[in-house]
């Protein structure tokens, strides 16, 4: 196991264009990264051109703030997994969280798990830094209860990303059988050690290239 295998090659933002995602398939490729993670658009090219690669195909949904209803959601995931993804990453409801709504968090959660089960793993974005670390253990405990794969620190479009003291927050609420992805700001080697060692088992990262190269004179970018 390589640093890369740990890494969902990233490219989520909203100007990206055809050429810099097939650019990013083929980084993947060569660099044999755990997953592209790209917007559901592109999901069928990324899908057609990774086939039989080994990198699997990682697609976001609700994406970034997690205020679709549940409905869309699910269609949503469904629609991608159709269209090749194997592995979706959903935003949960940040405001029913933050309301005390948890059984609206967990049928939201569990409404895109159940689209999924058998055909994809699924990862509930948090977004930790608009949480209270109660909110954080809260969110991190519906998402087990609901049946998701894995917890994930951020969507890298709001006010912060990823930080090792989350990542260890996460790792001691979810135990060691669910999976934790440090999204967002990961731009160095030295940040994805600093995750492994908090418990993430799985980094979200635009710069994954710079990354496995050690290159610390690259220009830092997000999602």
């Amino acid at each position: 196991m390589t640093i890369a295998n740990l890494i969902d090659h990233t490219a989520l933002k909203p100007d990206t264009s055809r050429a810099a995602i097939l650019q990013l398939l083929e980084e993947a490729k060569t660099h044999q990264f755990s997953s592209v993670c790209v917007n559901p658009t592109w999901v069928s090219l990324a899908a057609k051109e990774l086939a039989g690669t080994g990198v699997d195909v990682c697609t976001v949904i609700g994406f970034p703030l997690g205020a679709n209803t549940t409905e869309v959601k699910a269609f949503e995931a469904k629609n991608a997994i159709e269209n090749g993804a194997t592995e979706v990453d959903t935003v949960i409801n940040v405001a029913a969280l933050k309301d005390g709504e948890y059984d609206v968090v967990e049928q939201d959660i569990r409404a895109v798990v159940d689209v999924a089960k058998g055909k994809a793993l699924v990862k509930v974005i948090i977004e930790a830094c608009l949480l209270t670390d109660e909110e954080k253990v809260k969110a991190c405990e519906l998402s087990v209860k609901a049946g998701a794969d894995f917890v994930k620190t951020s969507t890298g479009f709001s006010t912060g990303g990823a930080t090792p003291e989350d990542v260890a927050l996460m790792r001691k609420t979810v135990g060691p059988d669910i999976g934790v992805k440090a999204s967002g700001g990961v731009r160095t080697k030295e940040d994805v050690e600093a995750m492994i060692a908090a418990g993430a088992t799985r980094i979200g990262a635009s710069a994954g290239v710079s990354i496995i190269k050690g290159d610390q004179s690259a220009p830092s970018k997000d999602y």
